[in-house]
């Protein structure tokens, strides 16, 4: 996706994105979408899982590449969980890396002002021997993570599911909120932000098949003065809105 602006409280896509019907998911990086009623295969943004939806026959939302040569000329950026063809759906954001720029838009326009009130956004900076997303003012990191495993929408009858295993990839997590609580021994904030690009109601951890080590982690740098933050994006055609952002940091004190 190209560059971003910001009109008011409103991250605005630099064209609306188009609206499709998913037809298939081959394999991790594509996603074949009807698009007018022709079949364009569309770069998926991420590999993981998407909650333990199948995606077949679900609407979704593309962004155009502006670079000519790419054989994916678009990225799939939201599905909707929604009956197809619903005329307002809410949709489920599927690009983590765009969350990081959702996040960064959010944060120099001021639209996350219980967190902090940016003067200075600094992108991946070095922290041990991690990379973290933002160093805000020059006294606060910030780091954030995208879950989409654990997807927390109602599924209609129309919405087929797979069977969804234990989440076992924990260990940049655990690696990045270390780092976060060390890097208080020199700078006055570390904040931990859990980013969804829908409306979620209210974040739930889904245990893994780390989640004793993970918790105690998440606990312990938590006790350092690592805060955990919860912020909510809604997207549609146009942009990209703050619906929600709140502190969770007292819920994984244990």
């Amino acid at each position: 996706m190209r560059i971003l602006t910001t009109r008011g409280d409103t991250i605005c896509f630099p064209e609306p994105l188009t609206r499709a019907r998913i037809i298939r998911h081959p394999n991790r990086f594509i996603i074949d979408a009807d698009i007018g009623g022709s079949e364009t295969a569309c770069h998926c943004p991420t590999t993981g899982r998407i909650g333990n939806l199948l995606l077949d026959g679900l609407d979704c939302l593309l962004s155009r590449s502006e670079n000519p040569a790419r054989k994916t000329p678009y990225t799939v950026e939201a599905v909707s969980v929604d009956a197809p063809g619903t005329a307002r759906p809410a949709w489920i954001g599927i690009n983590q890396s765009a969350a990081n720029r959702y996040v960064e838009q959010a944060l120099v326009h001021h639209l996350l002002p219980k967190i902090v009130t940016a003067h200075s956004v600094l992108r991946e900076r070095t922290l041990g021997r991690s990379r973290l997303d933002f160093l805000v003012d020059d006294d606060t990191y910030v780091e954030v993570k995208t879950p989409l495993d654990n997807l927390q929408v109602a599924l209609g009858d129309h919405v087929r599911t797979r069977p969804r295993p234990p989440l076992a990839s924990t260990d940049r997590l655990v690696k990045h909120i270390g780092e976060l609580g060390r890097s208080l021994q020199a700078h006055q904030r570390a904040v931990l932000v859990v980013c969804f690009l829908y409306d979620n109601p209210g974040f739930e951890v889904r245990p893994s098949s780390h989640h004793d080590q993970v918790q105690a982690s998440v606990a312990q740098a938590v006790r350092g003065g690592v805060e955990i933050w919860q912020v909510n994006f809604r997207l549609d055609a146009a942009g990209v809105h703050v619906a929600h952002h709140s502190d969770l940091t007292s819920q994984f004190l244990v």
